[in-house]
């Protein structure tokens, strides 16, 4: 929509291995965040998915957040090469940003 601003979010969170697949690595959306992310983020994708932008220091790109638990809550993805390029290690706290992206993007 023209005129309209994307929705932003700015976290910090500690990255974790996800237990059902280990080479997986995770960082949770605050729960406020996530209820935000729900209301506009337009209907959900595959598995409830929400489509995002996301940027962690200098390195950006475009994944989706995918919902945990039943609380509403969701978590995004750092896949190898993000972490690589951050230098990121497990247990580390890490700041990212998150925009939606309309399904038309």
């Amino acid at each position: 929509m023209p005129g309209s601003e994307v929705p932003s979010f700015e976290f910090t969170a500690v990255l974790t291995r996800w237990d059902a697949n280990p080479a997986v690595r995770l960082v949770t959306v605050p729960p406020e965040v996530g209820e935000i992310v729900r209301i506009v983020g337009g209907p959900p994708r595959g598995f409830g998915s929400v489509r995002v932008e996301a940027r962690i220091g200098a390195t950006v790109w475009r994944t989706s957040i995918f919902p945990i638990g039943g609380d509403g809550g969701f978590v995004l993805p750092l896949k190898a090469a993000v972490r690589k390029a951050q230098s990121l290690e497990d247990g580390d706290m890490v700041t990212a940003v998150i925009a939606l992206v309309d399904a038309g993007d």
